[in-house]
């Protein structure tokens, strides 16, 4: 699926930084720069825009919206300029109204960022060409109750994790899949994950990488007191769910390190396939391997096989 905008409209762009680094504050205000030169207007956060010094004609001073889902409404991307935390900020903004994500890594690892700091006029260059494809990455939706009484609903792009809300307590709990218990056990917790959060904090638990491609959803349990307590891959269209023991102890319910809801003992928690995609800009096609060696700096000295045009590893590296 190609990149487009409607023609004959004003073009913009919604940017979400990390404010927090000089570097990115630079950067961001040099891409602003570009865009105005290109006849492209910024929106911005209201809470970030004070942290640029921006040089801009008055017509492309940035339109100010707060950061609340559906913000990037009627822009052609958001443009993320930072880690991983950064870009599920950015995914917030963006999953209600169907705008695309492009993420620049000026963090560290950026699993999820499609360039590099490098490559950061490749990427704004592509925006302005409208020279990207995108791609939908499933999600997560999670709803919370406790004798029979609604605690909230959620979403998540990478995992939504039920873990224990005391350091010193185990928490009790029973996995349902499909409206059949599973196993129950004492844990640290229990993550559900998208193929997409395979390689975040499920993959730090155990559990196995996933290509984006795979239409699966994940169930890794962290640390748990059991014989059968494996990470599980499930149908994409599986019902899941988590029940907390009555009387154990009390948990949260945290997605995307964003979103979190705490769960008395006894709560349930009810899982499936998110009904929202999130859309990711892709600037090229290279195979999802060879990010998992990039960003994972993997070992591939010896390797053989036929190249791909830009292939930078050689049987010397």
């Amino acid at each position: 699926m190609t990149g487009t905008a409607p023609t004959g409209t004003p073009r913009e762009v919604l940017l979400v930084m990390h404010t927090g680094r000089p570097t990115t504050r630079r950067t961001a205000a040099a891409v602003a720069k570009r865009f105005a030169a290109e006849g492209i207007r910024l929106r911005m956060l209201d809470t970030e825009r004070d942290r640029l010094e921006l040089d801009l004609p008055p017509a492309f001073e940035p339109v100010l919206v707060p950061e609340e889902p559906g913000e990037a409404a009627g822009c052609e991307v958001v443009l993320v300029l930072g880690g991983d935390g950064t870009l599920l900020r950015g995914a917030a903004l963006a999953r209600t109204c169907g705008v695309p994500v492009l993420g620049v890594n000026l963090g560290h690892v950026g699993f999820l960022s499609e360039a590099e700091e490098d490559s950061l006029d490749t990427a704004v260059d592509a925006i302005i060409a409208r020279d990207y494809n995108v791609e939908e990455r499933m999600t997560i939706d999670a709803v919370a109750r406790s004798n029979g009484t609604e605690l909230g609903r959620t979403w998540a792009l990478n995992e939504v994790g039920v873990e224990k809300a005391s350091r010193e307590r185990i928490l009790e709990v029973t996995l349902e899949v499909d409206g059949r218990p599973v196993s129950s056990f004492g844990c640290d917790g229990v993550l559900f994950a998208t193929p997409t959060g395979s390689t975040a904090y499920a993959f730090s638990a155990g559990g196995p990488v996933v290509w984006p491609q795979v239409e699966a959803l994940l169930l890794v349990p962290s640390n748990a007191h059991a014989l059968f307590a494996r990470p599980m891959v499930v149908a994409p269209d599986s019902d899941l769910a988590v029940e907390i023991h009555p009387h154990g102890s009390e948990a949260i319910l945290d997605c995307d390190g964003r979103r979190t809801i705490a769960l008395p003992p006894g709560a349930r928690v009810e899982l499936r396939r998110g009904e929202q995609p999130v859309r990711m800009v892709r600037l090229d096609g290279r195979p999802f391997a060879d990010r998992l060696v990039r960003k994972f700096d993997l070992p591939v000295r010896g390797w053989r096989g036929s190249r791909l045009p830009g292939d930078d590893r050689g049987d010397d590296d």
